[in-house]
């Protein structure tokens, strides 16, 4: 485990884009009320303004915090862009080091070797403590720790995407993981938005706005989970958000999902899935709302 860690992280992908530097502090503020410890950034996110917004923030008690940050993944995971992205974030973000450096992406134009070297000198250098890849299928994750062993270091964490609609990762990514020990922190457990329930309201939000998300969560099957589990929320008395973030927290292999929002409002019912007392029993039913994922092998007579 690379650290003691609260059920929930925050991502702050929004961090100067959604949300403006007063609500990025608002949330920031309620974060740490909650206890939360570790905070994401990327150096793509908001072209920047996330790590500088964050920076500010966690200046006055950098060492009571977890921070991790990803690598500039347009420029590639060569030597030469790792070592500059990582400068970069850390002007940004006005650190010395950070806790947990990604690779963004699995970059197919660069030798492994060439990533793991850098990221092995800059763990020595201590620029970095630890190393984690973002998006990366199981065998990509394991072919890079065998190259990243060779090099005296390891990954210690991955960030894939796990929500009720989007559960692929259940297959091989985190049996992989617990298998290995590497932590595993999961981005858009709410699957953007989705699963708030709005759109079923008729509100707006990214995946009418964003083509991206539009055809990730375009599916009819996606949109009638999202409707029971609103109708589910509100048998058991509370938000669709909360169910949502409680049921990624509680899969086996998952250390914690970055929660995200872009108010405190929005926020509320994310927070509150800390304290949120996920049943067995509950945890079925929601899994019962969307398809499980046939199992990684073609003997399904043995699954």
């Amino acid at each position: 485990m690379t650290q003691d860690t609260t059920t929930l992280a925050f991502g702050t992908m929004q961090f100067g884009g959604g949300a403006d530097a007063a609500q990025s502090e608002a949330m920031y503020r309620a974060c740490r009320d909650a206890g939360i410890t570790h905070f994401d950034t990327a150096y793509v996110y908001t072209d920047g303004a996330s790590e500088k917004i964050l920076g500010g923030l966690i200046s006055a008690e950098r060492d009571a915090l977890y921070l991790a940050t990803k690598n500039n993944f347009a420029a590639g995971n060569g030597r030469a862009a790792i070592e500059k992205g990582l400068d970069v974030s850390r002007q940004r973000l006005g650190v010395d080091s950070v806790d947990l450096y990604y690779l963004h992406r699995f970059d197919d134009d660069t030798p492994l070797e060439e990533s793991f070297e850098t990221l092995a000198e800059l763990q020595s250098r201590g620029l970095l403590r630890h190393i984690g890849v973002s998006n990366f299928a199981a065998w990509q994750v394991m072919k890079a720790q065998a190259v990243a062993a060779r090099f005296g270091t390891r990954i210690n964490a991955i960030q894939p995407m796990l929500n009720l609609v989007k559960r692929q990762v259940t297959v091989e990514i985190l049996p992989m993981a617990q298998s290995e020990a590497i932590d595993v922190y999961v981005y858009s457990p709410l699957g953007g938005g989705l699963l708030t329930g709005k759109y079923a309201r008729g509100a707006a939000g990214r995946l009418a706005t964003d083509q991206m998300y539009a055809k990730r969560y375009g599916q009819d099957w996606m949109h009638q989970a999202a409707v029971s589990l609103g109708e589910v929320a509100d048998d058991i008395g509370t938000d669709p958000s909360t169910l949502a973030v409680a049921w990624t927290a509680a899969t086996p292999g998952v250390t914690a999902p970055l929660i995200s929002a872009r108010n405190l409002e929005q926020l509320g019912p994310s927070l509150a899935a800390a304290t949120f007392e996920m049943t067995g029993a509950i945890y079925d039913r929601l899994s019962s709302l969307t398809p499980t994922p046939p199992p990684a092998t073609d003997r399904l007579e043995e699954a």
